[in-house]
């Protein structure tokens, strides 16, 4: 076996001797009453991002969905596959979440990989078509930052982009429905690698501020 592989392992068997029996009986419950997520949580794929780490969640608290970006595209119903849209349906409509959180994050390889000149190659072609859901973000933060350094640049472009999720969060007929009736609510975070911090999105002066003073 792998190296890699049997550190996973044992990592498994400690949990399982450790974590699992700690909150046995919360699992059993979760099995025999069905999962109630509080969030559906929107994350980066990005390894250094632990959605439950973060918010100290326990199982069952989130419903997560995690892609390149933490991106959402917009509702189109022509789509023939579409992973995070069936999973954002099925949060809202199904498991009846209360909020949703699209949460990006510093140093996001995504967002960077919007300012590098990327040649699209068989490996690749679903990755290009995919970031192109930042274009928009990136645009913007130009205007805002075109001559600042690409450490403000991109921190304001991942910030931006998060703003960007939530206005396609909105094309969802289920979601707007929701939304609009009062019984879900939108959320943007933005995880701060370096420190731990999470800012959100205040829509009402439009700046992101620390989540722990909201």
């Amino acid at each position: 076996m792998d190296s890699r592989l049997k550190e996973f392992g044992a990592g498994h068997e400690s949990f399982q001797k450790i974590a699992f029996n700690k909150s046995k009986e919360r699992f059993k419950k979760l099995v025999d009453e069905g999962q109630h997520p509080k969030a559906l949580f929107i994350g980066c794929s990005d390894s250094r991002v632990m959605p439950a780490m973060i918010t100290s969640s326990k199982p069952g608290d989130l419903f997560i969905v995690r892609n390149i970006g933490n991106f959402v595209a917009p509702f189109n119903p022509d789509a023939d596959f579409h992973a995070t849209a069936s999973a954002i349906e099925y949060a809202v409509s199904i498991l009846e979440v209360s909020d949703i959180i699209v949460c990006g994050h510093s140093h996001c390889g995504a967002i960077a990989a919007l300012y590098k000149e990327i040649k699209q190659t068989p490996e690749n072609i679903h990755t290009i078509k995919w970031l192109e859901l930042g274009h928009e973000a990136k645009r913007v933060a130009l205007l805002a930052h075109r001559e600042s350094p690409d450490e403000v640049l991109h921190r304001y472009t991942e910030k931006i982009s998060v703003v960007y999720q939530l206005d396609n969060l909105l094309t969802y007929p289920g979601v707007k429905q929701r939304v609009e009736e009062g019984t879900l609510f939108l959320h943007g975070w933005h995880y701060n690698l370096e420190d731990g911090m999470i800012e959100y999105y205040d829509d009402e002066n439009f700046e992101f501020k620390p989540l722990s003073q909201k």
